[in-house]
């Protein structure tokens, strides 16, 4: 690591947050290297202190990789002042942090890590990684509910149409849907955009990585079968 690697990658590498992320924690003067405020693009030697809000960063010896059924209210943040954020949830000893977001009242499959590489390969929207979801809405759905589902819904105050994805009934309430994008609130600003207000969301698969019956509020480490399936999707086997 004669001219070290950029900033950014190795608050990635050291299981902090992703590589966008670090960008702003740096255009936000939060990362220091050796005591001197950082700019995006600098390098890290390989002797250097980097430090983040004020605590040291140190590059992970051991990659860890979970599957975690996130509850309703725990919120998606590593800022430990969120009561509920769910690195204190999780409560792993190694620092890691989450790949993709769900939100607060959201429940379901999380996937957690301390490999930078990973992390961005799956926020990487041109990856086109499956997320699956079963929702429930607040009224009897439609035929052409599903059908405008399916065909992709024109969101105005995002000046956008979603991709055409797989949508299947499970009840006259409820669905499941699997998505290849990850706009902000996406599914509850589609049901809303076709009159729908939804009731639950809830998170049970992620590329390859199934729900299963892991129970709410636990993890469990990935198999090597399903870390080889992950890393295939992203590129890097």
């Amino acid at each position: 690591m004669a001219q070290g690697i950029r900033i950014n990658k190795y608050i990635a590498d050291a299981g902090i947050c992703s590589r966008r992320e670090a960008d702003l924690l740096i255009s936000r003067g939060k990362v220091c290297i050796n005591g001197k405020t950082a700019l995006c693009g600098d390098r890290v030697a390989e002797d250097a202190v980097v430090t983040v809000n004020g605590k040291e960063a140190k590059l992970a010896d051991k990659k860890v990789y979970l599957a975690y059924n996130k509850p309703a209210g725990v919120v998606c943040t590593s800022e430990r002042r969120e009561k509920n954020n769910i690195i204190d949830a999780v409560g792993y000893p190694v620092r890691i942090t989450y790949a993709g977001r769900l939100d607060k009242d959201s429940e379901g499959l999380i996937l957690l890590t301390n490999d930078g590489a990973m992390i961005d390969g799956l926020m990487r929207a041109g990856n086109m990684h499956e997320k699956e979801y079963e929702v429930s809405v607040d009224r009897k759905m439609t035929a052409d509910f599903i059908r405008d589902m399916r065909a992709g819904v024109y969101l105005e105050e995002l000046d956008i149409t979603t991709r055409p994805c797989k949508v299947r009934r499970l009840s006259d309430r409820s669905f499941a849907i699997i998505l290849t994008q990850g706009l902000n609130r996406q599914i509850k600003r589609m049901c809303l955009a076709l009159g729908f207000r939804v009731r639950s969301i809830k998170r049970i698969r992620v590329s390859n990585i199934e729900l299963g019956a892991l129970k709410t509020g636990r993890y469990r480490e990935l198999t090597g079968e399903e870390l080889s399936g992950l890393k295939r999707s992203i590129g890097e086997e």
